[in-house]
């Protein structure tokens, strides 16, 4: 098998893949994060109509002129716009579009009418900008998608203590990768055969399929299903930007008394060791509410409530690691701990003491 064999074998399996992988986020059949999956699902099919032109010629074995198409190209340039809707759902499912959201309107509006001047003939200064505002529009989209997924990030740390299936790391990854291949394929556009390109960009872009095949298969719902107690997680991340104005939410006699009880409670009951440990279940346990636990946490201790329960549980990993008669792998010390998973337990061990626990266990002067 040659190499344009090969490529014309890893083109079928992208537009195969992208497309089984939108119906299968379309059906969302384990009925999570609805809303986020059905936009990702619609830019999975988009994404895929950019290989149809190649898997049609294939088929009729002849070249068809499908990107030529006036609909489909105007229908492709809305791919990265499905891909940050379905970001923003992710970071936000209560997010709902509002008449200022017609500004997502510009690009296309722009983009349609260099398309109708194409049409009509003009197609020197249209094609130039056509280019242009695909360009734009990508860039555009996919920097502010990453900019939306390293806020969700921050914005998790304030209620949930294990944010390793919630961070959505997967998505940022893949923004890294399509942009880094982009600038790539743009270079040898610019500078060299783009089609000596072809088999590598595919092979790029099939990896990156199955990534997102297998991390969006199995993405949790990242906030609880009961719409009050997810309005109360939202409005929470909401009011930490607030903090920085130092808005009182309550009297500081009433802050040092909740902060006591929940030491008290942290050394006594240690919920910590719970590893689906939130915000929502602390403030149950405190009988308080989670805005006014937020912020004393926030407040009290200056800290979010990722760093503040993760401190008891690496103190507690601690304890275990130095003791010469555990019998305890790392991993079953992770778990011991309250952590989901070991890569969790080492990062935060790492970040927390500057040292590995198998570094820390390993020059323990007890054992």
């Amino acid at each position: 098998m040659n190499t344009s064999e090969l490529n014309s074998f890893i083109v079928i399996l992208i537009y195969g893949s992208l497309v089984l992988l939108s119906l299968l986020k379309l059906a969302n059949p384990l009925k999570v994060n609805r809303k986020a999956n059905l936009w990702f699902g619609i830019f999975l099919f988009l994404w895929s109509t950019f290989w149809l032109d190649e898997i049609l010629f294939l088929v009729t074995g002849g070249k068809v002129e499908f990107q030529s198409l006036f609909l489909v190209r105007f229908i492709q340039f809305f791919t990265p716009v499905f891909f940050y809707f379905s970001v923003l759902l992710y970071t936000n499912p209560s997010f709902k579009f509002t008449i200022t959201d017609l500004k997502f309107l510009l690009f296309p509006i722009a983009f349609l009418i260099c398309l109708v001047g194409i049409s009509l003939g003009y197609s020197s200064p249209f094609e130039y900008l056509n280019i242009m505002l695909i360009l734009a529009q990508a860039l555009l989209y996919t920097g502010v998608s990453y900019i939306t997924i390293r806020q969700h990030q921050r914005k998790i740390q304030q209620f949930s203590s294990n944010t390793e299936e919630i961070d959505l790391n997967w998505l940022e990854y893949i923004i890294v990768v399509l942009f880094i291949v982009n600038i790539i394929y743009i270079i040898y556009n610019l500078f060299y055969d783009p089609k000596s390109l072809n088999f590598f960009i595919n092979s790029v872009f099939l990896l990156v399929i199955y990534w997102v095949a297998y991390y969006s298969l199995k993405q949790k719902e990242i906030y609880p299903i009961e719409e009050k107690q997810r309005q109360e997680l939202i409005s929470i991340d909401e009011e930490v930007h607030e903090e920085k104005i130092k808005r009182k939410l309550i009297s500081d006699e009433e802050l040092l008394k909740i902060k006591m009880e929940l030491e008290e409670i942290m050394n006594s009951q240690q919920p910590y060791l719970d590893s689906e440990l939130n915000l929502i279940k602390m403030a149950e346990i405190l009988s308080v509410s989670t805005h006014h636990l937020s912020y004393v946490i926030n407040t009290g201790f200056e800290k979010n409530f990722f760093q503040y329960v993760n401190e008891y549980r690496i103190e507690y990993a601690k304890i275990l690691l130095k003791d010469p008669e555990s019998k305890f792998s790392i991993l079953g010390i992770a778990y011991e701990s309250g952590f989901n998973s070991k890569t969790s337990f080492n990062t935060t061990f790492k970040k927390m003491t500057g040292q590995t626990p198998s570094e820390y266990r390993k020059i323990s002067p007890d054992l």
